[in-house]
C-alpha cells in the first residue's frame, strides 16, 4: 500500500454551468455527434427496456401474475407511461441533471457535494445521508452486473418465438456476445459511442415505428396516456397493481446510468436525446405492445418482437441483440466512473484507470472493474439461464438506487439554490412516495431473486466502508511513525556532523506538509545523506472532477531559503490524471530556490506493508478485509506517471 491520496475541501463549489465546458469537450454550440455518441452510449440500458416489461408484468411464472384484462392491460401500459415519465424525464432528465460536480454527475457526484455541505455544518444528516449514498453507489455495481445478462438474454431469447428448438443456444450465444462486449471495452468509450449511436438511432426509430403499427390496429390505446387510468388502476385494483410495480420498474431501468454518465457527453446531449427520440421510441412500443395485448392475449408470449411481422422477426432479433450490447456498455461505462471517483474519495483503493480519449476527460477503462463485472455477469448468465429469472432480482437495485438519488437531490438542492423547504417539499413527497412505492413492491420478491442485488449492494457496501476506515487508521498510524515535518527539516539543520548532500534532485510523493515522507527519514536516519535539491511532493485529490493548470501548483520553502528543501502541493481534481512529472514542471523557475534536473531526478515513495494488530481499531474479519482490499491498489508509479528507471520505492510496516 503506497502513499495513498487525501481528498482536500475545495476552495468553492463548482457551478452547473461549468458542465458544457468539459462534458462533451466543446464550447458552445452543442454538436450533433455528441447526441449520436450518448445515444450509443448513455441510453442502451433504458432503450431495451421494452423488449422484456410488457412480457415480464403479465408472465405467468411471476409469484403474483397480473389476470390479462383490458382494464388491467389499460392500467399497465398507463402506469409504465407515467413511471418513466416521473422517474426518469422529471427525476432525473429535468431536475438530477442539473446538480453536477463540474460536470460530472451520478451518486458519487452527489456525496462529493454533501461532504462539501458537511464540511461547512457538519451535521448529522449530511454523515446520514453520505452514508445512504455510498450504499446507492454500492447497489448500482449490483445493476451494472445484473443489466448486461438480462438485456442480452432477452434479446437472444427472442430466437424461441423463430424456431424453439434454439432454446438451448440462448445461454452460450450470450456468453460469447458478453465476452466479446468486455473484450472492446480498453477501445474507449469514444470508439464505442461511434460504432453505437448509428446504431441504436436505428433501434429507436424501428421500435417506434413498430409501437406505431401495432397502435394502428387499436388505437384505443393511446387512452392509457391519461393518468386517470394509471391511478384507477393502482387505486381500484391496488392488490394487483401493487405487485405489478415489481416488474413495471423494468421500464426505468437504466435511469442511474444515465445520469452517472452525464460527464462523458454533457447534459444538454442527454436531456435531448432523451427528450426527442429516446422517451418518444419507448412510449410508442409500450403503447403498441398493449394495442396488440388487446388483440390476442395469446401475443404475450413475446409482444415486443410479435409486433413485426413474421418475415422481419430475425432481423429485428439480430438489432435487439445489438441494442442489448449497448444496454450493457451504458451501465458499464458508469461502473468506470462510480468506481475511479470512489477510488479518489478514498472508499475504494487507488485503481488503474486508462483514459480513453484524449479530448474527453471523462472517458476511461478500468480493468480491474472490467474483469470483475465480466465474471460476474457471466455467473449471472448460467446461474439463471433466463431473463424471466433475473427480472425478479434487477427491480431492487435499480428502485433503491433510485430512491436513494431523489434523497439526496432534494437536499443538495437545497443547499446548493437556497430553495425554501416547503418549495421542495412538495416535489420530494410526490417523488420519494412513487420511489418508495416501488421499493416497497420489490421487496416482496426477496425470497425470488431481490436478494441478489442487496447481497451485491451489501457487500460492496462493506467493502467501502471498510476501506474508508482502515484508510483513516493507517493514516493515524502513519502520522506517529513519520512524525511533523518541520522538526525534521529543524534536526538536519541542527546535525552535527551536517547529514552530508549529494549532487542532484530527490522527489519525495508524502502525504501533506505536516508529516516527514517515510522514504526521507530513512534515508538520512540510516544512510546519512540527502540529495542537494528536495521536493517533498503532495498530491492533492480536490472533490471537484479537475482543477485548472494555473490553480494546480503551489510551492512552500517550509521557512527556509538556503536548505534546498521545497514543498510542492499539486492539486488534481477527481477526473484529472495525476501526472506528477507534467505537474512539476508547470513550477516557475523563481519559486524554488535554486534550478533542478526533472529528467534525471530520482523519485521516492513509501511502501507500507500492513498487518493484523491487537488494537481495537475494527473488527478483525474488517482488518483482514482491509488488507485483503489492498492487493488490488494500483502501482503508485504508474497511477503517478513517474519515470520507472528512477523511481525508488522504501518500506515500512503499519499494523490495523
Amino acid at each position: 500500500m503506497t502513499d495513498q491520496v487525501q481528498p482536500s475541501p475545495p476552495d468553492s463549489v463548482a457551478t452547473a454551468e461549468s458542465h458544457e465546458s468539459h462534458g462533451s469537450g466543446g464550447r458552445g454550440a452543442l454538436r450533433l455527434g455528441a447526441v449520436i455518441a450518448a445515444l450509443g452510449i448513455v441510453f442502451g440500458d433504458i432503450g431495451t427496456s421494452p423488449i422484456y416489461t410488457i412480457q415480464t408484468v403479465f408472465s405467468p411464472s411471476d409469484p403474483h401474475p397480473v389476470p390479462v384484462s383490458v382494464d388491467n392491460v389499460f392500467g399497465v401500459v398507463s402506469v409504465v407511461f407515467w413511471s418513466v415519465m416521473i422517474i426518469v424525464t422529471v427525476t432525473y432528465v429535468l431536475l438530477a441533471t442539473r446538480i453536477d460536480n463540474d460536470g460530472e454527475g451520478g451518486i458519487m457526484a452527489l456525496i462529493t457535494l454533501l461532504r462539501q455541505f458537511g464540511g461547512r455544518s457538519g451535521t448529522r444528516t449530511v454523515v446520514f445521508l453520505s452514508g445512504l449514498g455510498i450504499f446507492g453507489a454500492a447497489l448500482f455495481f449490483g445493476d451494472s452486473m445484473i443489466t448486461p445478462a438480462i438485456s442480452v438474454l432477452s434479446a437472444v431469447e427472442g430466437l424461441k418465438l423463430v424456431s424453439p428448438s434454439m432454446d438451448e443456444f440462448v445461454v452460450p450465444i450470450t456468453a460469447v456476445i458478453i465476452v466479446g462486449l468486455f473484450l472492446v471495452q480498453r477501445r474507449g468509450t469514444a470508439t464505442v459511442g461511434r460504432l453505437f449511436g448509428p446504431v441504436m438511432i436505428l433501434w429507436f426509430v424501428t421500435i417506434g415505428g413498430l409501437g406505431i403499427g401495432g397502435i394502428v390496429h387499436h388505437p384505443a390505446i393511446l387512452k392509457a396516456i391519461s393518468p386517470t387510468y394509471a391511478i384507477g388502476f393502482l387505486a381500484g385494483h391496488f392488490e394487483v397493481a401493487f405487485f405489478a410495480l415489481a416488474a413495471i420498474v423494468l421500464s426505468v431501468t437504466g435511469a442511474e446510468a444515465l445520469y452517472a454518465d452525464m460527464g462523458h457527453f454533457g447534459r444538454q446531449a442527454i436531456s435531448r436525446g432523451w427528450l426527442f427520440l429516446v422517451f418518444p421510441a419507448c412510449a410508442l412500443s409500450y403503447f403498441g405492445q398493449g394495442a396488440l395485448v388487446l388483440q390476442d392475449t395469446a401475443n404475450l408470449s413475446g409482444p415486443f418482437f410479435l409486433l413485426a411481422p413474421s418475415w422481419a422477426r430475425l432481423p429485428l432479433i439480430v438489432l435487439a441483440t445489438a441494442a442489448t450490447v449497448i444496454a450493457a456498455q451504458a451501465v458499464i461505462t458508469g461502473a468506470y466512473s462510480v468506481a475511479a471517483q470512489a477510488a479518489e474519495l478514498g472508499y475504494l483503493p487507488r485503481l488503474r484507470i486508462a483514459h480513453t480519449s484524449a479530448s474527453t476527460m471523462g472517458q476511461i477503462y478500468v480493468p480491474w472493474i472490467n474483469w470483475l463485472l465480466l465474471i460476474s455477469v457471466l455467473t449471472l448468465v448460467f446461474a439463471f439461464r433466463s431473463s424471466a429469472a433475473l427480472a425478479f432480482a434487477f427491480g431492487m437495485a435499480v428502485t433503491g438506487t433510485i430512491t436513494i438519488t431523489t434523497l439526496m437531490f432534494f437536499y443538495v438542492a437545497h443547499q446548493r439554490w437556497k430553495t425554501p423547504t416547503w418549495v421542495l417539499a412538495g416535489g420530494a413527497a410526490l417523488l420519494l412516495s412513487v420511489d418508495l412505492l416501488f421499493v416497497a413492491a420489490n421487496l416482496t420478491k426477496l425470497v425470488h431473486g431481490a436478494w441478489l442485488p442487496l447481497l451485491i449492494g451489501l457487500t460492496t457496501f462493506t467493502i467501502m466502508t471498510t476501506w474508508q476506515r482502515g484508510r483513516s487508521i493507517v493514516t493515524a498510524g502513519r502520522t506517529e511513525e513519520e512524525g511533523p515535518l518541520g522538526e525534521f527539516i529543524e534536526h538536519m539543520r541542527d546535525n552535527d556532523p551536517p547529514t552530508t548532500r549529494v549532487p542532484g534532485t530527490a522527489v519525495f510523493l508524502n502525504r501533506g506538509k505536516q508529516t516527514a515522507p517515510l522514504a526521507l527519514r530513512a534515508n538520512v536516519e540510516h544512510n546519512h545523506v540527502r540529495h542537494e535539491h528536495v521536493l517533498i511532493v503532495s498530491i492533492e485529490t480536490q472533490p471537484i472532477p479537475r482543477v485548472p493548470p494555473d490553480e494546480r501548483i503551489v510551492v512552500d520553502d517550509l521557512g527556509y531559503a538556503d536548505d534546498g528543501i521545497s514543498f510542492v502541493r499539486a492539486r488534481f481534481g477527481y477526473m484529472d490524471i495525476p501526472d506528477v512529472l507534467d505537474a512539476l514542471r508547470q513550477i516557475p523557475p523563481d519559486a524554488v530556490e535554486r534550478p533542478f534536473d526533472l529528467d534525471s531526478a530520482s523519485y521516492f515513495l513509501s511502501k507500507i506493508e500492513l498487518r493484523v494488530g491487537d488494537a481495537p481499531t475494527m473488527a478483525r474479519w474488517r482488518k483482514r478485509l482491509f488488507i485483503a482490499t489492498s492487493y488490488i491498489t494500483a502501482d503508485a508509479a504508474e497511477h503517478f506517471s513517474l519515470p520507472r528507471d528512477r523511481t525508488v520505492i522504501m518500506g515500512s510496516h503499519i499494523e490495523v
